[in-house]
Protein backbone atom coordinates (compact mmCIF):
# COMPACT_ATOMS: atom_id res chain seq x y z
CA UNK A 1 0.00 0.00 0.00
CA UNK A 2 3.05 2.38 0.78
CA UNK A 3 4.26 1.85 -2.64
CA UNK A 4 1.33 2.34 -4.28
CA UNK A 5 0.94 5.43 -2.49
CA UNK A 6 4.68 6.85 -3.43
CA UNK A 7 3.72 5.77 -6.88
CA UNK A 8 0.65 7.84 -7.01
CA UNK A 9 2.34 10.76 -5.61
CA UNK A 10 5.03 10.70 -8.54
CA UNK A 11 2.78 9.97 -11.02
CA UNK A 12 0.59 13.45 -9.67
CA UNK A 13 3.85 15.73 -8.85
CA UNK A 14 4.92 14.69 -12.76
CA UNK A 15 1.17 15.40 -14.05
CA UNK A 16 1.27 18.73 -11.97
CA UNK A 17 4.72 19.77 -13.30
CA UNK A 18 3.47 19.15 -16.66
CA UNK A 19 0.37 21.02 -16.65
CA UNK A 20 2.27 24.04 -15.03
CA UNK A 21 5.25 23.63 -17.34
CA UNK A 22 2.59 23.89 -20.01
CA UNK A 23 0.33 26.99 -18.61
CA UNK A 24 3.69 28.89 -18.38
CA UNK A 25 4.85 28.45 -21.32
CA UNK A 26 1.41 29.65 -23.41
CA UNK A 27 1.29 32.18 -21.11
CA UNK A 28 5.05 33.54 -22.68
CA UNK A 29 2.50 33.84 -26.13
CA UNK A 30 -0.39 36.11 -24.81
CA UNK A 31 1.46 39.56 -24.63
CA UNK A 32 -1.35 42.21 -24.14
CA UNK A 33 -1.36 45.87 -24.81
CA UNK A 34 -1.13 48.25 -21.35
CA UNK A 35 -3.96 49.74 -23.60
CA UNK A 36 -6.69 47.92 -24.90
CA UNK A 37 -7.03 47.62 -28.68
CA UNK A 38 -3.73 48.85 -29.15
CA UNK A 39 -1.52 46.89 -31.24
CA UNK A 40 2.11 46.42 -30.28
CA UNK A 41 4.78 47.56 -32.52
CA UNK A 42 8.36 47.59 -32.68
CA UNK A 43 10.22 51.16 -33.02
CA UNK A 44 11.05 52.14 -36.36
CA UNK A 45 15.26 52.49 -36.30
CA UNK A 46 15.68 56.27 -37.75
CA UNK A 47 17.72 56.81 -40.28
CA UNK A 48 20.96 58.63 -39.81
CA UNK A 49 21.07 62.83 -40.23
CA UNK A 50 23.22 61.97 -42.98
CA UNK A 51 20.97 60.57 -44.85
CA UNK A 52 17.92 62.30 -44.63
CA UNK A 53 19.46 65.45 -45.98
CA UNK A 54 19.87 63.33 -49.00
CA UNK A 55 16.56 61.34 -49.59
CA UNK A 56 14.71 63.28 -51.68
CA UNK A 57 13.55 64.42 -55.16
CA UNK A 58 15.62 66.38 -56.86
CA UNK A 59 15.54 68.15 -60.96
CA UNK A 60 17.21 70.32 -63.02
CA UNK A 61 15.31 74.38 -63.92
CA UNK A 62 14.05 72.84 -66.73
CA UNK A 63 11.26 71.60 -63.75
CA UNK A 64 10.11 75.16 -63.12
CA UNK A 65 8.97 75.99 -66.65
CA UNK A 66 7.03 72.37 -67.23
CA UNK A 67 3.61 73.50 -67.27
CA UNK A 68 5.01 75.66 -70.27
CA UNK A 69 5.95 72.71 -71.44
CA UNK A 70 9.38 72.45 -71.01
CA UNK A 71 12.19 69.23 -70.89
CA UNK A 72 13.24 68.60 -67.45
CA UNK A 73 14.85 65.78 -65.74
CA UNK A 74 13.98 64.41 -62.16
CA UNK A 75 16.28 62.01 -59.91
CA UNK A 76 14.92 60.35 -56.79
CA UNK A 77 17.27 59.52 -54.06
CA UNK A 78 16.06 56.85 -51.71
CA UNK A 79 17.94 54.84 -48.78
CA UNK A 80 19.04 51.46 -49.20
CA UNK A 81 20.98 51.05 -46.02
CA UNK A 82 23.13 53.74 -44.09
CA UNK A 83 25.86 53.95 -46.35
CA UNK A 84 23.89 53.12 -49.74
CA UNK A 85 21.39 55.21 -51.98
CA UNK A 86 19.02 54.04 -54.43
CA UNK A 87 19.19 56.57 -57.75
CA UNK A 88 16.47 56.99 -60.11
CA UNK A 89 16.57 59.49 -63.01
CA UNK A 90 13.65 60.28 -65.66
CA UNK A 91 13.32 63.03 -67.80
CA UNK A 92 9.80 64.24 -68.96
CA UNK A 93 7.17 61.63 -70.22
CA UNK A 94 3.84 62.70 -69.52
CA UNK A 95 3.61 65.32 -72.86
CA UNK A 96 7.23 64.43 -74.70
CA UNK A 97 9.39 61.21 -75.25
CA UNK A 98 11.12 60.26 -72.22
CA UNK A 99 15.38 61.33 -72.97
CA UNK A 100 17.31 60.18 -69.76
CA UNK A 101 16.75 57.23 -67.44
CA UNK A 102 19.35 55.64 -65.22
CA UNK A 103 18.81 53.31 -62.21
CA UNK A 104 21.52 52.57 -59.57
CA UNK A 105 22.88 52.44 -56.31
CA UNK A 106 25.76 54.46 -54.68
CA UNK A 107 27.99 53.80 -51.64
CA UNK A 108 28.98 56.80 -49.51
CA UNK A 109 32.33 57.95 -50.35
CA UNK A 110 32.46 61.14 -47.41
CA UNK A 111 31.54 63.87 -46.00
CA UNK A 112 33.04 67.04 -45.13
CA UNK A 113 31.74 70.77 -44.77
CA UNK A 114 33.62 71.87 -48.17
CA UNK A 115 32.00 69.08 -50.01
CA UNK A 116 28.98 68.04 -48.59
CA UNK A 117 28.23 64.39 -48.91
CA UNK A 118 29.52 62.58 -51.78
CA UNK A 119 27.99 58.87 -53.09
CA UNK A 120 29.96 57.15 -55.63
CA UNK A 121 28.36 54.57 -58.38
CA UNK A 122 29.94 52.56 -61.26
CA UNK A 123 27.55 53.19 -64.77
CA UNK A 124 29.03 52.26 -68.31
CA UNK A 125 32.24 50.98 -67.24
CA UNK A 126 32.85 54.53 -65.53
CA UNK A 127 32.60 56.49 -61.94
CA UNK A 128 30.00 58.41 -61.35
CA UNK A 129 29.63 61.07 -58.65
CA UNK A 130 26.97 62.50 -56.85
CA UNK A 131 27.32 65.20 -54.39
CA UNK A 132 24.75 66.78 -51.81
CA UNK A 133 25.29 70.24 -50.29
CA UNK A 134 22.68 72.86 -49.86
CA UNK A 135 19.52 70.87 -51.08
CA UNK A 136 21.89 70.71 -54.07
CA UNK A 137 22.49 67.40 -56.21
CA UNK A 138 25.63 67.19 -58.22
CA UNK A 139 26.19 64.60 -60.89
CA UNK A 140 29.30 64.08 -61.84
CA UNK A 141 31.96 61.43 -63.92
CA UNK A 142 35.83 61.57 -64.82
CA UNK A 143 34.67 60.75 -68.20
CA UNK A 144 31.86 63.18 -69.13
CA UNK A 145 30.32 61.41 -72.15
CA UNK A 146 29.42 58.19 -69.80
CA UNK A 147 26.83 60.15 -68.71
CA UNK A 148 25.37 60.86 -72.09
CA UNK A 149 24.85 57.23 -72.49
CA UNK A 150 21.33 57.77 -70.45
CA UNK A 151 20.22 60.27 -72.40
CA UNK A 152 19.44 60.46 -76.12
CA UNK A 153 19.72 63.65 -78.32
CA UNK A 154 22.74 64.70 -76.76
CA UNK A 155 21.26 65.35 -73.49
CA UNK A 156 23.89 64.34 -70.44
CA UNK A 157 22.91 63.34 -66.54
CA UNK A 158 25.78 65.13 -65.92
CA UNK A 159 24.08 68.67 -64.18
CA UNK A 160 22.85 70.46 -60.86
CA UNK A 161 19.31 69.22 -59.49
CA UNK A 162 17.56 71.21 -57.00
CA UNK A 163 15.86 69.56 -54.35
CA UNK A 164 12.63 69.57 -54.35
CA UNK A 165 9.78 70.19 -51.60
CA UNK A 166 7.11 67.89 -53.28
CA UNK A 167 7.39 64.61 -54.56
CA UNK A 168 8.28 65.07 -58.22
CA UNK A 169 5.15 64.97 -60.67
CA UNK A 170 5.93 62.94 -64.22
Amino acid sequence: MIASLTRFSRVLAAGTTAAITTLSLSACNNVTSAMPNTPITQPEQAAAPMMQAVVGDYADAGYENRSQGYDWVGVMVRAESDRKIDIKVRSRSDIKKQTCQFDGKATLRGQDAAHGTIFEAQANDSTVFFQFKDNMLTIDSPDKYALNYFCSGGGSLAGEYQKLVEDLEF
